[in-house]
This record gives structure tokens, C-alpha cells and sequence, in this order.
């Protein structure tokens, strides 16, 4: 069971991925094999 904590701590994790990928010109995503589109589901991955 998934506590608030936790819940919040995943959210802020999210938050965090997004953000600083966000950050990046699309030709650093491009490098990495991403596009903007991409963000929130990787950013999902991430624990």
C-alpha cells in the first residue's frame, strides 16, 4: 500500500525528471534519443 509519503516523494521524483529534462535544447534530447514529447513517460520510469 502506497502511503502519502511516499506518494509525494513519487510525485516530487516526477516533478524533478520533468523538469531538468525540460531544461535540455532539443538537440541534448535529440542525443539521448528523446523528444519533448517523451519526457513525461520517461519521467514516469524513473524511481
Amino acid at each position: 500500500m502506497t502511503t502519502m509519503r511516499q506518494s509525494f516523494n513519487n510525485w516530487r521524483n516526477y516533478r524533478k525528471t520533468c523538469n531538468e529534462l525540460y531544461r535540455m535544447s532539443d538537440r541534448e534530447l535529440s542525443d539521448i534519443g528523446m523528444t519533448r514529447g517523451d519526457i513525461p513517460f520517461v519521467a514516469r520510469q524513473t524511481k
